[in-house]
C-alpha cells in the first residue's frame, strides 16, 4: 500500500492573512509543517497543494515537493483530488498546514484502521475525541459527529448532536478532529459530485461523502491539534519553541 501526505495550503486565510509564511522559530509556519509530516516516517513521499507562489518557492526551495493547483476550490477535498489524480497512491493522508506540531500517533491510527481493512469496506478514515464542557459542546465551530455501533459516522453538524431532551442516558458528545485519510477514489468521486444541501448549509465538506453513500470510518483519541488560526495562535506556538 502506497501512502501519502498531502498538505493544503492556502495562501489567503479570513481570520489570519498569509498565517503560513509567518515566521515560526526562524522557519515559516508551512515550512515546520512540512517537516514535521517528514519526521513522522510515516509516508512514502509528502507533497504541499497550493494557490501560492510563494508557498510552493518556500517549499521547492528547502528540498521539499510541492503542486500548484489548477483551479479554484471550495474545500480541501477539492484541492487535493485535484493535486493526486495522476498520482500512483493508494492512501492519501490530509494534513493540516496550519499545524506544525504534528503529533504522528493520530496519523498512525487512521492510517491503521485502512491496513486492517482487507476488504475495502472503508471509504476514509477520521478521528474524534469525547468533549464534556458545555461550552465546548455548544460552540459550532467544534463539529460534532455522531456513529453507529461500528463505529461508522452517521452526520456530522455544528448543531448540539445528539439533542439532550433526556439527559441521564449516558450520550457522549464527540468532537470531529480534521485529520482524515481516503482511499484514492473516495477522493476523486468527491472531486466529481456536486455538492448538495447538507454540505451547503453546514459548511462540512465531510458531508458530501455521507450524501453520496461513502463510508466514514472514525478512531477515538485523545488527541487536540494545536492549529495557527490567529496571531495569538502564533505567539503561543512560538513560545512552545523556546
Amino acid at each position: 500500500m502506497k501512502i501519502i501526505a498531502v498538505i493544503p495550503a492556502r495562501y489567503a486565510s479570513t481570520r489570519f492573512p498569509a498565517k503560513l509564511m509567518q515566521d515560526l522559530g526562524g522557519k515559516t509556519v508551512i515550512l515546520r509543517t512540512y517537516e514535521a509530516a517528514v519526521k513522522t516516517h510515516l509516508f512514502d513521499a509528502i507533497f504541499v497543494v497550493t494557490d501560492s507562489d510563494l508557498i510552493y518557492n518556500e517549499i521547492v526551495s528547502h528540498g521539499g515537493k510541492a503542486i500548484m493547483s489548477i483551479k479554484e476550490h471550495e474545500s480541501g477535498s477539492d484541492r487535493i483530488a485535484e493535486a493526486i489524480a495522476n498520482l500512483d497512491v493508494d492512501l492519501v493522508i490530509n494534513v493540516q498546514g496550519d499545524e506544525p506540531f504534528i503529533d504522528a500517533e493520530p496519523l498512525a491510527k487512521v492510517i491503521e484502521i485502512f491496513k486492517k481493512d482487507t476488504d475495502k469496506k472503508i471509504d476514509l478514515a477520521s478521528l474524534m475525541r469525547e468533549i464534556t464542557a458545555e461550552t465546548e459542546i455548544n460552540n459550532p465551530n467544534n463539529v460534532k459527529v455522531v456513529v453507529d455501533q461500528n463505529g461508522f459516522a452517521l452526520y456530522f453538524s455544528r448543531s448540539v448532536i445528539p439533542y439532550p431532551r433526556e439527559t441521564n442516558v449516558g450520550v457522549r458528545y464527540m468532537q470531529h478532529i480534521g485529520i482524515y485519510a481516503f482511499r484514492k477514489q473516495a477522493l476523486l468521486d468527491f472531486y466529481s459530485l456536486p455538492m448538495k444541501s447538507l454540505e451547503a448549509t453546514e459548511k462540512l465538506e465531510q458531508l458530501r461523502y455521507l450524501e453520496f453513500g461513502k463510508r466514514i470510518k472514525m478512531v477515538e483519541t485523545n488527541h487536540v491539534g494545536i492549529g495557527i488560526d490567529t496571531p495569538e495562535d502564533l505567539h503561543k506556538a512560538r513560545k512552545m519553541l523556546l
